[in-house]
């Protein structure tokens, strides 16, 4: 629950380590929750029927618990907005941190590692540009590289196009493919069916808090299961392994 309202109810539901899935459904239905459950910023109600583990475990040093998982979200987007670098952003992810503090002792290891990130991510060039004066797209390729600078077994990402012109969704989406064939585990919350990249081929649909459906792209994308789940009359269309709906 978060305050008064019931926001994920009698969720069952088994992800593999390594795992390629998306999380899909309307604005409201728990997706969000979900990540923040997984990322134990919220918890299950203590009840006997309740559980939750994370790679075996269903208790976790939080900082430990984050070195094996990459977090991208909308609430990051906003606390990293500020006079910090992207390469001091991209190194934060070393200490599960928003920057470096004066206790944080960076490495030349860790120096080269965010670096190479940045490589990968083809932003070497922010890594001296504020937060506060880049573009969305930018933003969101930098706290990737955070997310990614500790080698995480899984990323997950929360609606990670909001706000994305359409130059940067698609190099963001280009990034997410490359590292989904490279072996990291993507687990991926939207509403837009374009951020389904060609590499994830499980999809689980989410109505009011519950699992409304659990399979194959095959089998939940179409126009039939799409109209129930978003309770709009919908056309979808499919092309180079994305699909496409209006």
């Amino acid at each position: 629950m978060r305050g008064g309202t019931t926001v994920l109810d009698d969720v069952t539901l088994r992800i593999q380590a390594g795992e390629h899935v998306a999380i899909l459904g309307p604005n409201g239905c728990g997706k969000s929750t979900l990540i923040k459950t997984i990322t134990r910023e919220c918890y299950p109600l203590a009840r006997p029927s309740s559980s939750l583990t994370i790679l075996g475990h269903d208790s976790w040093n939080v900082f430990e618990l984050r070195k094996l998982l990459g977090i991208v979200t909308n609430d990051l987007i906003v606390t990293c907005t500020r006079d910090i670098t992207g390469l001091e952003v991209v190194l934060s992810g070393f200490f599960s941190s928003i920057g470096l503090q004066p206790y944080h002792h960076v490495t030349t290891s860790m120096r080269q590692k965010a670096r190479e990130v940045l490589d990968l991510l083809e932003i070497p060039h922010l890594a001296d540009r504020e937060m506060d004066a880049i573009s969305s797209g930018e933003s969101r390729r930098i706290l990737v590289g955070r997310a990614l600078v500790h080698d995480p077994l899984a990323l997950l990402l929360d609606e990670p196009t909001n706000s994305l012109d359409l130059h940067a969704m698609v190099e963001l989406r280009t990034i997410l493919r490359k590292l989904a064939q490279s072996g990291t585990g993507i687990l991926l919350v939207t509403h837009h069916l374009p951020d389904i990249i060609p590499e994830i081929d499980r999809v689980i649909f989410l109505r009011n808090g519950r699992v409304f459906g659990d399979g194959g792209k095959c089998e939940l994308l179409t126009t039939q299961r799409l109209t129930e789940l978003f309770s709009v009359t919908v056309e979808l269309a499919r092309r180079d392994g994305y699909y496409h709906m209006w």
